[in-house]
C-alpha cells in the first residue's frame, strides 16, 4: 500500500499531496491581513511618536510601538512554530529589574526587542509575496474545472484597465485549459514552499532561539566516531594501566553492578 508520505518525496507532484505544504500555504494566507496590520500600526506608532516628541507624549507612544512590536513578535513565533515547521522558544534575554524606569530599560536594551521589530517590519513584504501563489491559485482552479462547467469565460484580471479573459465555450477548449490549470497549481505550491522557506529562515534568524527539545539527540549505543588514544579497543569501556597496577600490587577493580545502573538511568 502506497502511502501519502512516501508519495510527497515524489519530484515535482509530490507537493500536491505534503501536508506541510497546506500548512505553508494557511501561513502565507494569513500573512497578508497580518502584514498591513502591522506595517500600519508600526508606521502610525513611529510617526506619531517622534513627531509628539517634543510633548514627552511621544515618548510613550514609541515605547508602546516596541512593545507591541514584542507582543507580536510573540504570536509570529508561535505561528511559525504552528505552521512552517520551527521549534523556536521564547527569548531569555529579559532581566529582572526594580522600578518602572528600569523595566523601561530593559525592554530597549533588550536584544530580542529589535529582532522582533525587524521582523514585523519585514512581514509586509512577506505578505506581498504571499499574494503571488495566491493570485496562481485562483486562476488555476477554475481552469481544472472548465470540463464540468464550460461554456464559460476565464478571467485573469486587468493589463492597462483592459480585462484578460478567456472565453472557453468548447470542450476542446475546455480540456486544453485543464493542464494548464494542473500545471498552475503545481507552480502555485511550489512558490509557496519557495515563500514560506524564506519566512521560516527570517523567523528562525529574528523570533527566538533555538528549542532544545528540538536538537538532535545522541542516543545511547556505540559510538560512529574512531576509538581514540585513550580506548585503543574501542569498546567503549574504562582503560586499565596493567603495568602500574601490577607495580603498585593491587588489583584491578572491575566496574560496580550498581554504579552501571546508575549509568544507564542517566
Amino acid at each position: 500500500m502506497v502511502s501519502l508520505r512516501s508519495l510527497s518525496a515524489l519530484p515535482v507532484v509530490g507537493v500536491v499531496v505534503d501536508g506541510q505544504t497546506y500548512r505553508h500555504l494557511l501561513y502565507l494566507l494569513l500573512a497578508v491581513p497580518l502584514g498591513v496590520v502591522y506595517s500600519t500600526a508600526f508606521a502610525f506608532g513611529v510617526m506619531f511618536g517622534l513627531v509628539l516628541s517634543v510633548a514627552l507624549v511621544g515618548f510613550v507612544i514609541l515605547l508602546a510601538t516596541l512593545i507591541g512590536a514584542r507582543l507580536a513578535a510573540g504570536f509570529e513565533r508561535r505561528l511559525a512554530n504552528a505552521l512552517l515547521g520551527t521549534r523556536l522558544a521564547r527569548p531569555d534575554d529579559l532581566t529582572d529589574a526594580d522600578g518602572a524606569l528600569a523595566g523601561v530599560r530593559t525592554y530597549v536594551d533588550a536584544r530580542s526587542t529589535w529582532t522582533g521589530v525587524g521582523f514585523v517590519s519585514l512581514k509586509f513584504w512577506v505578505s506581498l509575496f504571499a499574494f503571488v501563489p495566491v493570485f496562481l491559485l485562483a486562476n488555476a482552479l477554475p481552469l481544472i474545472a472548465a470540463p464540468l462547467r464550460y461554456p464559460y469565460a476565464a478571467d485573469f484580471g486587468e493589463v492597462n484597465g483592459e480585462p484578460v479573459t478567456w472565453a472557453i465555450d468548447t470542450l476542446p477548449e475546455a480540456l486544453v485549459a485543464l493542464p494548464l490549470g494542473v500545471a498552475g497549481v503545481l507552480v502555485a505550491l511550489h512558490v509557496t514552499n519557495l515563500v514560506a522557506y524564506a519566512a521560516r529562515q527570517m523567523a528562525v534568524a529574528l523570533l527566538g532561539r533555538p528549542d532544545a527539545a528540538g536538537s538532535q539527540r545522541v542516543t545511547s549505543g556505540a559510538s560512529s566516531d574512531p576509538p581514540t588514544g585513550g580506548d585503543p579497543d574501542g569498546d567503549g569501556g574504562p582503560t586499565v594501566d596493567v603495568d602500574a597496577a601490577d607495580s603498585d600490587g593491587a588489583d584491578v577493580p572491575g566496574p560496580d553492578p550498581a554504579d552501571a545502573g546508575d549509568d544507564d538511568s542517566r
